[in-house]
């Protein structure tokens, strides 16, 4: 006779999984758009889809006191979009965090 409830459970086990399993096709990319003026967008694109990307946008928001949100995109799936050029804060804030290593980040624009 065996129970049931006894047996072990690591709820951190996801987060213990792989440094590499965290990101989709290897990459993490970031970029900025230009939208009218002096007004810029930053996109982050190829975060794991097992990540809750609404709860890394509420962290990224207080962190670096900007407004963001989750996009669908047809072509990239979920997309981070942050007001305002944080290319460098989002790097460092993904490293800093676990979420992606340095040399799996991959900046683009300007």
């Amino acid at each position: 006779m065996s129970i049931q409830n006894l047996t072990t459970f690591d709820p951190f086990a996801d987060a213990n999984k792989g440094a590499d399993e965290g990101v989709q096709d290897g990459f993490v990319h970031i970029r900025i758009q230009q939208r009218n003026g002096r007004k810029t967008l930053t996109t982050v694109q190829g975060l794991s889809a097992e990540y809750d990307l609404k709860k890394i946008v509420r962290a990224c928001k207080k962190e670096f006191a900007c407004n963001g949100t989750v996009i669908e995109h047809p072509e990239y799936g979920e997309v981070l979009q942050l007001q305002g050029d944080q290319r460098e804060n989002i790097c460092q804030w993904l490293t800093r965090c676990g979420l992606a290593k340095s040399d799996q980040l991959k900046v683009h624009g300007f």
